[in-house]
């Protein structure tokens, strides 16, 4: 009876030490690595000075201002884009809804190098997007060589990738609303306008706080785009934390730094985790 006990632990016991192996010991190694420097190749305990040296870092400040700055601008326009198209295809008056549904969530497959790659050349200064502009009369842009532009071509690339992705789980959640609500706001007078912001918008609440902290986290980690598309540049322009972070450890191989720049995102994304659920009111 008692061996029979501990065969529930046997059938668990390799993805536990799967788990300890490849997440819990990577993290707590690299937490004890933030504390450390090389010295003569030898990582020797230095305490809090790579913390301490990071906050001085303008490298570092101007990559958490870039990553900031996307953040902000880039997530609210692509979660509002995409609660709109989520509920313009749940209209049950639009037809070929299916094929709709699925050519909008068709770059969430994208491969991320890949739609980079192509944004870079569409963005060219001799890109397709360019020959539109000035064959339309107007002058071209310098997307990819002026830093606010670079910016916004980042902006414009990742809106564009990940809105179908999160219009998929704005639709899910529409079906969950009861028509009910709509019929009682029509029968009261309300247009789909008052409708969509007293009723849709609410309701929508928990999955778009859902939606906003994973799209704060994939912001935080943003990497692909700006590493594909404009090597962070121009000028560190378009530099991001995760760009900066992959630089120090991988191409200068200052490991005990690069994994204090991790714990920092860890912290950050803790915090605005925190504020998104006070600001949404969600007391849990």
């Amino acid at each position: 009876m008692k061996v029979k006990a501990y065969i529930p632990y046997l059938f668990i016991a390799p993805a536990v030490l799967l788990f300890s192996v490849f997440m819990v010991y990577p993290i707590i190694s690299s937490l004890i690595l933030s504390f450390q420097s090389s010295e003569g190749g030898v990582m020797v305990f230095t305490g809090l000075e790579n913390y301490q040296k990071l906050f001085k870092d303008q490298i570092f400040l101007t990559a958490l201002k870039n990553t900031f700055v996307i953040m902000i601008i880039q997530v609210p326009i692509m979660l509002f884009i995409a609660i709109v198209l989520a509920t313009c295809l749940n209209s049950a008056l639009l037809k070929l809804r299916g094929l709709f549904r699925v050519s909008f969530f068709l770059p969430a497959v994208t491969s991320l190098v890949a739609y980079s790659i192509i944004f870079s050349i569409m963005l060219m200064s001799d890109g397709v997007i360019n020959q539109m502009l000035t064959g339309l009369g107007w002058d071209s842009i310098p997307w990819l060589s002026h830093p606010v532009w670079a910016k916004a071509a980042l902006i414009i690339a990742m809106t564009w990738r990940w809105v179908g992705y999160n219009m998929v789980i704005y639709l899910a959640a529409l079906q969950n609303i009861p028509d009910e609500l709509y019929e009682a706001a029509s029968m009261d007078g309300a247009g789909k306008i008052r409708q969509f912001f007293s009723i849709t918008i609410p309701q929508l609440k928990p999955v778009i706080l859902f939606t906003g902290i994973l799209s704060t986290i994939g912001t935080l980690q943003l990497f692909d785009e700006p590493f594909t598309l404009t090597k962070g540049g121009p000028s560190d322009a378009t530099l991001t934390i995760g760009m900066y972070l992959y630089q120090t450890g991988f191409r200068y191989f200052d490991f005990g730094y690069a994994s204090t720049i991790a714990y920092v995102i860890v912290v950050l994304i803790g915090i605005l985790t925190y504020i998104q659920f006070k600001v949404t009111g969600d007391d849990k």
